[in-house]
C-alpha cells in the first residue's frame, strides 16, 4: 500500500478492520490537503490541534511531535486502529488517547481539522461543542472528498462557527475553512428520543446513532420474531446501536443474561441509557467494541444482529460477513443466530457456508428474518 506523505511526516497505515488483500487504503486526498495546509501555515510545537473523526490516525500521527495534537471521534475502530499505527510507525501505542465523541473536549484549541463524517448529526454535535473552546484565532478546518461534502456541512459550519471560504479542489478533495465569530450560545437538539408501541418503551438516541429520529424498517421486520422462552440463555446484540433488539428480547426473556456491543460510542452510551430506563438495575453488559473480537468461544447462546452494509462512506458486506464469523465463533454447538437482512443480500448462502443449519424465520417484501444454528 502507499505510504502518507505529507511535510510532517511519511506513514505507512492500515485500516481496520483488517483484511487479506485490503482493496483500499486508510487514507485518502482530504487527509492530505487538510496536512498540507496546515504545514503551509507553519504552525510551533505550541499549537493546540483538535483532530475530529480521524478514520486511521493518519492526522494525528503525522502531527504528533510536531503540534500538540488530541483526537475525537466516535469509533472504536478508529481507536483501534490509531493505536495500531502509532506502534507500525514506531511510536508508542499509547501516544495519543483519543477522546470518545461523547466525553468533554479540554481546549482551548487554535485548529480544528475535521473530516466530515457520514452522519452530519455527528458533525452538528461537534461543532456545539466547539462552544468556548477556541483560541483568539483560531480555525476550524473541515476536509472531505467532494463527492461525500454536502452542502449542509458548510452550512453547519457557518450557523456554530463562522464564515466559510471553500477552498478549490485537489484530487477531488475540498477544504471548508470557517473562521470563528462571537456567537450566541447554541444549544444542542441531541440525543433525540422516539416511542415505541411495541414494546411500549422510549428510545433515546444520541448523535450518531442510526435511524436517529425513528425505527428503521429492518429492525420493525425483526422485532415481532425475536426468540422467545430464552430461560436463562446468554444473548448478545451485535452492533447494538440505539440498544432496541436486546431490550425488547430482555421484557421477553426475564432470566436471560444480555451483552449489548456496537463501535460507535455514542451508540453505546444510547444503548446504556435506554436499558436503564426500561429495565431499570437488571445486570447488562455494554460495551463498545470490535464486534464480537473480544467475546470468549462458545460463550453466548444467542446471537442477534441488523448487520451494517456500510463503514463511513464505504459499501459492501464486509463487515457483515465479519460479524458472523465472530457470531459463530462466540456460540456455543446449537447456539443460534438471528439477522435480519434485506432479500437482496443474499446472506442465506452466506450463513450456510458458516453454519450447520440456516432457516428463514419469516420475511416481507423487502427484508428477511434468518436463524442459522452452529
Amino acid at each position: 500500500m502507499p505510504l502518507l506523505e505529507t511535510p510532517f511526516a511519511q506513514l505507512d497505515l492500515i485500516r481496520q478492520p483488517e483484511q487479506q488483500n485490503e482493496p483500499l487504503q486508510a487514507f485518502d486526498a482530504a487527509d492530505e490537503y487538510l496536512l498540507n495546509h496546515l504545514a503551509s501555515e507553519q504552525p510551533q510545537s505550541s499549537t493546540r490541534v483538535l483532530v475530529l473523526n480521524d478514520s486511521f490516525g493518519a492526522l494525528a500521527i503525522s502531527l504528533l511531535g510536531k503540534v500538540e495534537v488530541s483526537s475525537s471521534g466516535d469509533s472504536f475502530l478508529g481507536f483501534v486502529g490509531l493505536e495500531k499505527n502509532l506502534l507500525r510507525n514506531g511510536q508508542a501505542f499509547d501516544a495519543i488517547r483519543p477522546i470518545p465523541a461523547g466525553e468533554p473536549l479540554v481546549g482551548p484549541f487554535d485548529r480544528v481539522l475535521i473530516r466530515v463524517p457520514k452522519t452530519l448529526a455527528l458533525l452538528e454535535e461537534q461543532l456545539i461543542r466547539l462552544q468556548g473552546q477556541l483560541a483568539p484565532g483560531a480555525q476550524v478546518i473541515a476536509a472531505a472528498m467532494v463527492k461525500h461534502l454536502p452542502r449542509a456541512a458548510g452550512d453547519l459550519l457557518e450557523r456554530y462557527i463562522g464564515p466559510v471560504q471553500a477552498s478549490l479542489a485537489v484530487k477531488k478533495a475540498r477544504l471548508l475553512i470557517a473562521t470563528p465569530e462571537s456567537k450566541a450560545p447554541a444549544t444542542s437538539p441531541y440525543p433525540t428520543r422516539y416511542r415505541l408501541d411495541e414494546p411500549a418503551i422510549e428510545l433515546l438516541n444520541h448523535a450518531n446513532v442510526f435511524c436517529r429520529e425513528g425505527l428503521d424498517i429492518g429492525t420493525r421486520a425483526f422485532l415481532p420474531h425475536l426468540p422467545k422462552n430464552l430461560g436463562h440463555a446468554r444473548v448478545a446484540d451485535l452492533g447494538c446501536g440505539n440498544g432496541v433488539l436486546a431490550i425488547a428480547s430482555a421484557l421477553q426473556n426475564p432470566d436471560a443474561h444480555y451483552t449489548l456491543v456496537d463501535e460507535s460510542f455514542m451508540a453505546v452510551q444510547s444503548a446504556a441509557e435506554n436499558w436503564r430506563a426500561a429495565l431499570g438495575d437488571r445486570e447488562v453488559i455494554v460495551r463498545a467494541g470490535d464486534g464480537l473480537a473480544g467475546q470468549a468461544p462458545q460463550s453466548l447462546d444467542v446471537v442477534l444482529c441488523n448487520p451494517p452494509f456500510h463503514q463511513q462512506q464505504v459499501v459492501g458486506d464486509f463487515l457483515a460477513w465479519r460479524m458472523f464469523q465472530q457470531a459463530r465463533e462466540a456460540l456455543v454447538v446449537g447456539g443460534a443466530l438471528y439477522i435480519v437482512g434485506n432479500r437482496h443480500l443474499g446472506y442465506h448462502s452466506k450463513l450456510a457456508r458458516l453454519f450447520r443449519g440456516v432457516e428463514q424465520v419469516a420475511a416481507t417484501p423487502k427484508f428477511v428474518i434468518l436463524k442459522a444454528r452452529k
